[in-house]
């Protein structure tokens, strides 16, 4: 049997060859520089005075700085706009919160609008009944009395409610007039209502 060979993988040899390049240029660089420093330093070597100070402002030519100028400009006014936006959000959040405020009271007024309507009602249906009961239980000329003092309406929703027997014989004491002007309006009561 052959003894087995390790395979190389291409170009590995390649990458170690490039980094040692490498780094023994940056060793020359370093050295270098290094050295002239050293040398610049034991010499006395006068510095340049434009070197003491420090980089220097270069003047900047005119249409860069109109363009500079214009974007300083610009980024103002988007200042002033961006607070006058934030003002005016949070004005619309004030008034949507007095609004939803407004909305609440007015949807708790007319809740209790709505129970005090169906409160008047309840009591004036239950009066209405009562005054009812009252008229039937009275004696039907006694009754017919009081039926030919009252409006023809007024009496006629009174009729209407009676039971039919109670409702009989008071319309027999009343006068013909008074009873037919009674009937027209019970009978016309419901003339409106859509038949379909």
């Amino acid at each position: 049997m052959k003894p087995k060979t390790r395979r190389r993988q291409p170009g590995r040899g390649a990458l170690v060859v490039i980094a040692s390049l490498l780094l023994l240029s940056a060793g020359f660089r370093v050295s270098d520089g290094a050295g002239q420093a050293l040398a610049l330093a034991k010499e006395g070597v006068e510095v340049s005075p434009l070197a003491e100070k420090g980089p220097q402002a270069c003047e900047t030519p005119e249409d860069i700085r109109r363009v500079l100028k214009a974007i300083q400009n610009r980024e103002k006014t988007l200042k002033q706009r961006e607070t006058t936006l934030a003002d005016r959000m949070q004005a619309l959040s004030v008034a949507k919160r007095e609004t939803d405020k407004k909305l609440r009271e007015l949807l708790e007024a007319e809740q209790s609008l709505r129970e005090t309507m169906a409160m008047a009602e309840s009591a004036s249906e239950t009066d209405l009944g009562r005054l009812t009961k009252v008229y039937e239980s009275m004696k039907p000329k006694q009754a017919a009395a009081l039926f030919e003092e009252m409006d023809p309406n007024f009496a006629a929703g009174f009729l209407g409610r009676m039971r039919p027997e109670a409702a009989a014989a008071i319309m027999a004491g009343l006068t013909p007039q008074a009873a037919h002007s009674f009937s027209v309006v019970l009978a016309g009561r419901h003339a409106n209502v859509p038949k379909e």
